[in-house]
């Protein structure tokens, strides 16, 4: 590093760092975060991100409501959240500040940009006494930086307009934090290089902000530990960063090459998934087809369109956007068509929370549409998990001629973990056959799984009609016959159930019986898993089951949940899934609910998991 001088820091070793970037929605947080997150993953830390935007736009400069934030938590261990509370806060306005300080632990490290701290600041964050002065900090360990004036002295001589300048305070506060946390500055100057390489005088801008920022931390006897984490003990491979939206990008394009068969994406663009489309729109190499819709209703009819053609057909979108789809779904339910449909859930109803997370919609993925029209529905569990259950989607999809219904997040959809790059052969195969015979074809003819054959239009004899209207059973004319209506709609219920038949085991964390069984599913699996792994570890009869395939439930989960006397059920919602196995196992299941658009934290799990245990009586 370019410093006139070094001062001698101590450093300590760390086994988990939790650090949270704060600031104005313009302040690069999430950009900032991402560096981190990118120079952690190289160092070989195990990772897990949570980004958290402002739900509006053009939320006002200054208020709470424009306070973005991002945390990573990286590790020598192995990891399932972004942490609790965080040992880090980065804040760079008294906004940031006041939204997140709750959030640190105790004896935690605040940095301040004091530059932000202004009377009319003070006065946006709702602040009547000024935090840096009144005592509000004690108990955690507080360094007071001038980030924007120390960040525009280091851009002196520059031909940079003010506004330009500021803009590059994030990178002053990120050398910084590198520094405090041992990460390397050459990977940032790679990616500067690529970004900004036509622009050299913003390059130089942000290359000279980041190595001002390590450098106060290196010469400035402000700080006097240095802390560092070193590098996890991850199986063998080749790895990158995901996130959960570009791992269902991932996942859809595998399973079609996997298949040989082309991909259609047809959506409409809805906060948080609009980010599947982006990523697939820059994979036409694979022979991907992407279209951006005019509307939720036109960009999943031209996705079962495309099914009808012959090609692997996907839409996704959030709530909102699922409840104008249902219609569609049902076509696709009556055509029995292969088709994946991907619901980013978020807060609503309604608007709702379009930026945070929820696991609200699992109503509406198995029973929101009219009449007797069952769908399967399986949920990713963690962001890298999302890449498996697209080929499981289209897998169940295909072979099974129907809609399948993929549940993320939110949370999971923009955060990211390590991912284990798989081998090809690794990976599921995914049969596809077209029938070309006219001989003895029949649209509605059925194989030993009840599916229907997927008959190319065009291909000679095998000319048949689809649509909404109830189809004859075999013949698939138009019928209004009473009991072929009750026949065709048993035979799709029955398809749809019988997929329970080929699906795995239950794995169980912990012992096959006991006092205490926590369930999860989707994006709760970290938090709950962990928890149930430290309550172990405290001696307490508790074990874990994770859940995939919410529509239909694997066949042997009523026998795994009355072999414990206690169930809880944690979800972000108040309580879908708890209810949908109460009716069917006809148990005492009991819920931990959370709607904030926030995810479980560990601890709350554990409380939950030893309040249980205590109404029996343990210790």
């Amino acid at each position: 590093m370019d410093s006139a001088q070094t001062v001698a820091k101590a450093v300590q070793e760390k086994e988990t760092i939790a650090i949270r970037f704060v600031g104005d929605s313009g302040d690069g947080m999430q950009l900032t975060g991402g560096q981190f997150t990118n120079v952690s993953a190289l160092v070989g830390n195990d990772i897990s991100t949570l980004p958290d935007f402002p739900a509006e736009i053009r939320a006002p400069a200054g208020s709470l409501a424009g306070v973005s934030g991002f945390q990573l938590n990286f590790s020598r261990t192995d990891i399932y959240t972004p942490g609790d509370k965080c040992d880090t806060l980065v804040a760079m306005n008294p906004a940031a500040l006041k939204t997140n300080l709750g959030d640190l632990e105790d004896g935690g490290i605040v940095i301040l940009n004091t530059d932000a701290f202004t009377p009319q600041n003070l006065k946006l964050a709702g602040y009547e006494t000024n935090p840096l002065e009144d005592g509000s900090l004690t108990g955690y360990q507080t360094y007071q930086i001038p980030i924007g004036k120390l960040n525009k002295e280091a851009l002196d001589g520059l031909e940079l307009k003010s506004r330009e300048a500021d803009r590059c305070k994030n990178f002053y506060a990120l050398g910084l934090v590198c520094w405090l946390y041992d990460r390397p500055l050459e990977p940032i100057f790679k990616w500067l290089d690529s970004k900004f390489g036509k622009n050299p005088v913003i390059k130089e801008a942000n290359v000279r902000a980041l190595k001002t920022g390590y450098n106060f931390g290196e010469t400035s006897e402000m700080f006097a530990v240095q802390y560092h984490v070193d590098k996890a003990a991850l199986a063998p491979g080749l790895y990158r960063r995901m996130r959960g939206n570009e791992a269902i990008a991932f996942g859809m394009i595998a399973a079609a090459q996997l298949a040989r068969k082309p991909l259609f994406y047809g959506s409409y663009p809805i906060t948080p998934a609009s980010e599947i489309l982006q990523e697939l729109s820059r994979h036409k190499n694979f022979g991907v087809k992407t279209f951006q819709a005019e509307d939720e209703i036109a960009a999943i009819t031209s996705a079962i369109g495309a099914s009808y053609a012959g090609a692997f057909a996907a839409t996704a979108t959030s709530g909102p956007g699922m409840a104008l789809k249902g219609e569609a779904i049902g076509l696709a339910v009556m055509t029995e068509l292969p088709l994946v449909i991907v619901d980013v859930q978020r807060g609503g109803p309604s608007t709702g929370l379009p930026t945070k997370m929820e696991q609200a919609d699992l109503f509406q993925a198995v029973m929101g549409r009219n009449s007797e029209c069952p769908v399967p529905v399986i949920a990713a569990a963690t962001p890298s998990d999302c890449f498996d259950c697209a080929i499981e989607a289209f897998r169940l999809a295909v072979k099974y001629m129907t809609p399948v219904i993929l549940l993320s997040d939110g949370y999971l959809a923009t955060g990211a973990e390590p991912w284990r790059i798989p081998s090809v052969e690794s990976l599921p195969k995914i049969e596809v056959k077209h029938p070309t015979d006219p001989e003895g074809f029949h649209p509605y003819n059925r194989d030993e799984n009840l599916s229907r054959p997927w008959a190319i239009p065009g291909t000679v004899g095998l000319e048949h009609r689809v649509g909404g209207l109830e189809k004859a059973n075999i013949t698939g004319n138009v019928s209004y016959d009473p009991q072929n209506h009750q026949r065709m709609c048993e035979l799709r219920r029955d398809k749809v159930l019988g997929i329970a038949k080929e699906l795995p085991k239950i794995k169980i964390m912990g012992r096959d019986s006991g006092d205490l069984l926590v369930v999860s599913w989707g994006s709760t699996y970290g938090a709950v898993y962990t928890a149930v792994v430290r309550a172990q570890e405290k001696g307490l009869s508790v074990s874990h089951v994770h859940l995939r395939y919410l529509y239909p439930l694997q066949s042997d989960l009523g026998d795994i949940l009355r072999n414990f006397k206690k169930i809880l059920l944690p979800e972000n919602n108040l309580g879908q899934l708890r209810l949908l196995l109460r009716a069917e196992y006809l148990l005492d299941i009991k819920g931990l609910n959370k709607v904030q658009g926030k995810p479980f934290m560990i601890r709350e799990i554990e409380a939950g998991i030893e309040k249980m245990l205590k109404e029996d009586g343990h210790k």
